[in-house]
């Protein structure tokens, strides 16, 4: 059988649910902020959900299932809780990767661990970072796009891509819902909207901040296909020959940007054709979202048949673009 990764895959933790009991309420989560009266629907469809996200035994049926080889497995976005003060927000980090640390180690045959980091405290992420590279050699980490509202072109997070490019590590943009999602509270548009949008604007402050510009070498992948970035890009280098304000910080035109990134496949009817045609099959990798209901449940047949692609793009799809991202 070929290689088959499936890079987006999520664990919840109990214990940092536990951690954070006291303190927490949904006006500081974006997600369920904004959810509206999807809440109800997600409270009821979580419980389903949870025992996939708890239970390895569970996990690796699915994978079988699935036809997956390995599960790239992050924290499930609602336990980033960037809301916490740096302390708490720091062993949130740490209980959640030694989680993800002792799932690799239960089952390092099927099972990569991609870490989590308080992005909230930019010192404290790149501490972490170097923590969790030295003691468990997770090759990756999955952040949400942006902390609290602040976009990751900010000076204050320059220390943290200079980390993240000497350590040669991917970094996962998952989103968590939209920051400013006062519009998108009917619908279940916190997700099928404002998922998508977060990655967007995210993306486009790391292209036209100069962050890609200052550090070439990094290794970025944006879930969800990377919003609706990868389907527009022709409109931003528009701008960048129109507006000077667009290019201040880069020296060429957006889209020759969007090269350096990787995109997963976890977007549905022809999107998949489309993001071949716009990004190449050399930068997609093959998602689920497991175990959510907004995922792919059939990853590998979701990929065959995608229809402007050879054999050897989709391999490099469903696993050789991961396994060189993840260094397999």
């Amino acid at each position: 059988m070929s290689l088959t990764i499936d890079i987006h895959a999520h664990i919840l933790v109990p214990e940092i649910s536990d951690l954070v009991a006291s303190e927490f309420d949904i006006s500081k989560d974006p997600f369920l902020r904004y959810g509206g009266a999807s809440t109800v629907n997600n409270n009821e469809i979580f419980a389903k959900l949870l025992p996939r996200l708890v239970d390895p035994v569970e996990r690796l049926r699915t994978m079988d299932r699935q036809g997956v080889t390995f599960q790239a497995v992050s924290i499930a976005p609602p336990q980033y809780h960037y809301w916490a003060e740096p302390d708490l927000g720091t062993e949130v980090a740490k209980i959640g990767n030694e989680a993800i640390a002792s799932l690799v180690d239960a089952f390092p045959e099927r099972v990569v661990g991609l870490g989590t980091l308080p992005m909230q405290a930019p010192e404290r992420a790149v501490a972490e970072l170097e923590r969790i590279t030295a003691t468990y050699g997770f090759p990756g980490m999955s952040i949400n796009p942006s902390a609290e509202g602040v976009d990751y072109d900010d000076p204050r997070y320059e220390p943290f891509w200079a980390k993240v490019e000497e350590l040669d590590i991917l970094v996962v943009l998952h989103p968590n819902g939209f920051s400013n999602g006062e519009r998108l509270t009917r619908h279940y548009l916190i997700n099928v909207v404002g998922n998508p949008m977060e990655t967007t604007v995210a993306l486009s402050n790391i292209v036209l901040g100069g962050v890609i510009e200052r550090h070439p070498h990094l290794k970025l992948l944006a879930v969800h296909g990377g919003g609706y970035l990868p389907f527009y890009m022709d409109r931003m280098d528009h701008a960048y020959r129109n507006r000077p304000d667009v290019g201040a910080r880069i020296k060429r035109a957006p889209s020759t940007y969007m090269k350096q990134l990787h995109f997963d496949s976890v977007v549905f009817g022809d999107g998949l054709d489309y993001l071949v045609d716009r990004v190449g099959a050399d930068h997609i990798v093959m998602g689920t979202d497991y175990p959510y209901d907004m995922g792919e449940v059939d990853p590998v047949g979701r990929v065959d048949r995608v229809r402007n692609a050879s054999e050897s793009d989709r391999q490099l799809i469903k696993g050789d673009n991961a396994a060189r991202l993840l260094g397999l």
